[in-house]
């Protein structure tokens, strides 16, 4: 039973990947300046850009801001499921 929990938070964080892709694509094409070697480090920093952009020209944030927090969140949990029920 651990191993998909453990396997449904692989998928969560590959489709967050995904997320992250088309949120750093997102804002490249706004004129948002992308520090590709730093990413990780300020991803969370670009996805709280793209929430203030994509607010301010729709008036609510974008999908892939939501997909991407709701996968990061569903990954995690799952995690700690998966191990907890694997000892």
């Amino acid at each position: 039973m651990s191993n998909i929990f453990l396997t449904v938070a692989i998928f969560c964080v590959l489709w967050g990947v995904v997320s992250s892709i088309i949120i750093v694509s997102f804002l490249s094409n706004h004129g948002v300046k992308i520090n590709y070697f730093l990413l990780r480090l300020f991803l969370p920093k670009y996805v709280v850009q793209y929430r203030k952009i994509t607010v301010e020209e729709t008036g609510k944030a974008g999908f892939w801001y939501y997909s991407f927090v709701t996968s990061m969140i569903s990954a995690l949990v799952l995690a700690i499921l998966g191990l907890l029920l694997k000892s």
